[in-house]
């Protein structure tokens, strides 16, 4: 017989008919008469019981069912009478694939910390906290899919291994095969990566815009979703050592352009959450976070609030509150402070624009003034910022006067500064980080609970 999901016993059609429910062990209970498994098969949060009537079954089919172990049952789905559940399934057969031993499976029915399951990542999938998390990712990597599908971007692949730092922050993993142990060097005594397997130094990428920006100055509009790396010391909720990031950029594009797909963007993909993945974001919200419903809706229904990076700056100096870091024009504002725009003053979304230049990237546009960028930062609820973007530098002498005061080597972004040599446009683009989006729609606190097997300084177990 065919394998039926635990998802899809929950349709009426089914209600009387035979099925063949396969999945892992969540509990065993009864007595002699009648024993009840809850199953679960990872397609929903939801768990079937299955029904043993013990005069069908002996004591020792059943006793090597622990929790943990896997197992298949043919049986009759019908309605339930107990509480808890609609339906249940009458088994007529059983077949056990794997048995867990009491004694050394860590996930037994009790209350695990999120701490205790991260040190077991191969295996916290199996709990219902983590199964509703991963669905809820799922889900939204298809909704970003589709939601620049529609509107007629293209999926560009940028290069995981790049000769070239984006952000200028020189945090990036060196990839290399030269020996560790007996590295070639040049007369001067530094590296001879000549002999390397590129012939130059190279590193992991922190960002895929660079490349993003040539797709978009040929196709129109692209997107990229993938793997970015940074080799930050950050040991905090909020940062990875590896993450996933989507990078939407568009040709004749400019920030009122980016903001707007911005915000159509990140609404899509929350609602699409609310729609597709109920039942997970309804599990989070009763174990977690009671008031995630409330704050999803809370994005979707209002209008995000737009204003400059100075009157931002303006209000918080106003506001008499006391924050841990210290609040002046020409600071990298913190967590701290774009959460009180949002949760205390604003009470709504807010999109922070027109940065000073010295604390963003070099391929910003700059402004009139001299002193500001043509920055977005879009800041969420209990997060703070979850979307960075600008509209970039198209001007040719500008970006170069820009690269050089940086000093930034110009070999390395020669091909960059021919976007603006040869058919320069207006265009603009952003950079969400995944973790950051699936953090939010789950409640989780800390990033490391919203990817598989997270990448951390000193943790790159599994």
């Amino acid at each position: 017989m065919k394998r039926t999901k635990i998802t899809d016993l929950f349709n009426p059609e089914l209600i009387g008919k035979e099925v063949c429910v396969m999945g892992w062990v969540r509990t065993r209970r009864g007595n002699k008469h009648v024993q009840f498994i809850a199953l679960n098969d990872g397609s929903t949060v939801k768990n079937v019981q299955i029904v043993f009537d013990m005069a069908q079954f002996t004591d020792d089919q059943l006793k090597p069912i622990t929790t943990g172990s896997s197992i298949k049952v043919d049986g009759v789905l019908v309605e339930s009478m107990g509480k808890g559940q609609s339906v249940e399934v009458q088994a007529k057969s059983l077949e056990i694939f794997g048995t867990a031993d009491p004694e050394s499976y860590p996930l037994q029915k009790k209350g695990h910390t999120l701490e205790f399951l991260r040190e077991k990542a191969h295996l916290r999938p199996r709990t219902n906290t983590f199964g509703a998390i991963l669905r809820v990712r799922s889900a939204l990597a298809f909704a970003i899919h589709k939601f620049f599908q529609e509107r007629g971007f293209f999926y560009l692949n940028t290069p995981l291994i790049t000769g070239s730092d984006c952000e200028g922050a020189g945090a990036m993993f060196q990839v290399t095969t030269l020996d560790l142990n007996n590295l070639p060097k040049c007369e001067d005594g530094k590296v001879d990566y000549s002999a390397d397997f590129f012939g130059k130094p190279t590193a992991l990428t922190v960002s895929g815009q660079l490349e993003g920006e040539l797709g978009a100055t040929a196709l129109g509009a692209i997107y990229t979703f993938g793997p970015t790396f940074r080799a930050e010391n950050s040991n905090t909720p909020r940062h990875l050592s590896e993450f996933w990031m989507i990078e939407p950029e568009v040709a004749f594009f400019d920030i009122a352009d980016n903001m707007d797909l911005a915000e159509d963007f990140i609404k899509y993909c929350i609602a699409y959450a609310l729609d597709h993945c109920k039942d997970d974001i309804d599990f989070l919200a009763e174990h977690y976070d009671p008031e995630l419903v409330e704050r999803l809706k809370f994005v979707l229904d209002n209008e995000f609030v737009r204003l400059t990076y100075t009157e931002g700056v303006k209000i918080l100096e106003e506001s008499g509150h006391k924050f841990e870091f210290p609040v002046y024009w020409g600071a990298d504002l913190q967590s701290e402070h774009e959460r009180f725009l949002v949760e205390e003053h604003f009470k709504k979304p807010v999109i922070l624009t027109d940065y000073p230049k010295e604390i963003k990237a070099f391929y910003m546009k700059l402004n009139e003034d001299g002193k500001t960028v043509r920055a977005m930062d879009v800041l969420f609820p209990k997060i703070g910022e979850i979307i960075g973007g600008s509209e970039r530098e198209e001007n040719y002498d500008k970006l170069s006067k820009r690269i050089e005061e940086l000093d930034i080597p110009m070999k390395d972004m020669w091909w960059y500064l021919d976007t603006r040599r040869f058919g320069t446009v207006p265009h603009a683009g952003f950079g969400l980080g995944f973790e950051r989006l699936v953090l939010f729609v789950t409640g989780m606190t800390n990033i490391r609970d919203v990817i598989p097997f997270p990448r951390t300084p000193n943790n790159a177990e599994f």
